[in-house]
């Protein structure tokens, strides 16, 4: 068996024993314990996934920083002991190159060449200083000190150390494909247009639905403090929204349209808003309210401020086109679209993603969702555009939206004239594999199952019976056909001119 291990070249053997004679000669003390402790800590990477649990207390970055580094240790670990220790098998160094009370015990029985050790210390800290380079170079000297323990420990030769340390170097390289980093966002824009002023809300007024998620007893009480002489109309669960906030739009009086209620509400108010040629001023409430982020008033403060200077952008509005219904007796439906449309289980990964975002953050939280929403969902056949599609999400913005991947979140420019086209296919062998793998190593984005593209209009028909489409998070079963095109500027919002 002897005979069967590898032989390092000549200039290398001896290098490394010059290097062990050295290490071997330095003073006995103190150290010697920390160095043994030091290497235990980092054994099987206990070490690393304490720093990766204590990173995954802070949301953000030091999450996801803590989530790329355990991904490239565990590629490193991979690839050093199932493939390099099994090609190149090596004798450790012996008791007699080092001193007793230094030498580790017991001493590792696997090949020596390469340094499992160190290759997860350096994949770790790359894979971390890849997200967060101020906490990768924290690190560094935790990693050295791991790499350099496995040599004054006599675990292994300063060679097998080297070798490690490049392995773990190239797996956090090849993770940072699977795991790119997010390019930045870009800045906000928006094009400024004069509207009327309300100071105190004379002339606005203010549809509230009750049915908004964030509704409660003083929420008109607070709106009227802010805008004590607006008109304000509670909607009923008994009455019908579009109805009611299109007789606050023709009130005598009205020269500003407000809402108050979650993306579908919203969503109607803007379509009463361009149809009477209205401002539209979005408050933050209901449910889910994107359209109010995106517009400059995530607060009441800031809409207030807005509508009493009269600052104001346009937007862009998507028209949907809806047959649904009996083949004989259709129904023809139109919506304006304010922010997404969707088919499949994109509704379900939202809602999901929404449950988790404040427990893990929206890295986390997008993975998390993906998997379960994943695991046990089934795709929906559609023609697209007149292209046929298995499709496990049909997602369609109305604008660019960021970041290009499945997890949409924010919209910079509101009036770009384009359709924000997502499908993620599963069309390939092994899609759902596929699909999972992509989830956990953070290439969505870039992989062959997602399809990213612009266009200003889309047609999508189910390719057998009907299909359930989602229109600003309103959900409508039973559609034959939707029709998706944009009305550039159509819009014109409330919006802080800053």
């Amino acid at each position: 068996m002897r005979s069967m291990l590898w032989k390092a070249p000549g200039r290398l053997a001896k290098l490394d024993r010059k290097l062990v004679r050295a290490v071997s000669a330095l003073p006995g003390g103190g150290h010697d314990d920390f160095f043994r402790q030091v290497s235990a800590a980092a054994n099987k990477g206990k070490l690393w996934f304490g720093v990766a649990g204590f990173l995954a207390l802070f949301p953000g970055k030091p999450r996801r920083a803590a989530l790329h580094g355990l991904l490239a240790q565990g590629v490193a670990s991979g690839v050093t002991n199932l493939l390099f220790k099994t090609l190149l098998p090596r004798a450790r160094p012996l008791p007699e190159h080092l001193p007793a009370f230094r030498f580790v015990h017991p001493q590792p029985t696997s090949s020596s060449m390469p340094s499992g050790h160190s290759a997860s210390a350096v994949a770790f800290t790359l894979g971390v200083a890849m997200v967060r380079p101020a906490l990768g170079a924290a690190l560094v000297p935790v990693a050295a000190g791991v790499a350099y323990s496995r040599i004054h420990t006599g675990a292994h030769w300063p060679s097998d150390v080297l070798f490690g340390s490049a392995i773990g170097a190239g797996a956090a390289l090849a993770t940072r494909k699977w795991w790119p980093v997010r390019p930045p966002f870009p800045e906000t824009r928006r094009t400024v247009v004069p509207a009327a002023k309300v100071p105190d809300g004379e002339g606005l007024g203010i549809a509230v639905n009750t049915l908004g998620g964030s509704y409660a007893d003083e929420t008109v009480e607070a709106l009227q403090k802010v805008f004590p002489k607006a008109y304000i109309k509670e909607i009923r669960p008994d009455e019908d929204v579009a109805t009611e906030i299109v007789g606050v739009a023709t009130r005598p009086g009205t020269v500003a349209l407000g809402v108050w209620g979650g993306d579908g509400t919203v969503g109607t108010a803007a379509a009463a808003a361009v149809e009477h040629d209205l401002p539209l001023l979005v408050l933050p409430g209901g449910t889910l309210n994107h359209f109010a982020r995106d517009a400059g008033t995530p607060t009441l403060q800031a809409a207030v401020d807005a509508a009493s200077r009269g600052e104001a952008a346009r937007a862009d509005v998507g028209h949907v086109a809806v047959e649904r219904g009996l083949p004989d007796s259709p129904e023809r439906l139109e919506l304006t679209m304010l922010n997404t449309a969707s088919i499949g289980l994109y509704p379900n990964l939202v809602r999901r993603r929404e449950q988790l975002q404040p427990a893990l953050g929206k890295p986390l939280a997008g993975v998390a969702a993906m998997f379960r929403t994943f695991a046990a969902g089934t795709p929906t056949g559609l023609a697209v555009n007149g292209v046929r599609h298995k499709l496990w999400i049909l997602y369609i913005g109305r604008g660019r939206y960021y970041p290009r991947d499945h997890a949409p979140l924010v919209r910079p420019v509101l009036e770009d004239g384009v359709l924000d086209l997502r499908m993620i296919t599963a069309d390939e062998s092994f899609a759902r594999l596929r699909l999972l793998w992509s989830v956990l190593t953070g290439t969505v984005a870039s992989s062959r199952i997602t399809h990213l593209s612009e266009t200003s209009r889309i047609r999508v028909e189910p390719a057998d019976s009907t299909m359930v489409l989602a229109v600003d998070g309103e959900v409508m079963p039973g559609v034959r056909s939707v029709d998706v095109t944009v009305r550039r500027g159509a819009l014109t919002y409330y919006s802080p001119a800053s």
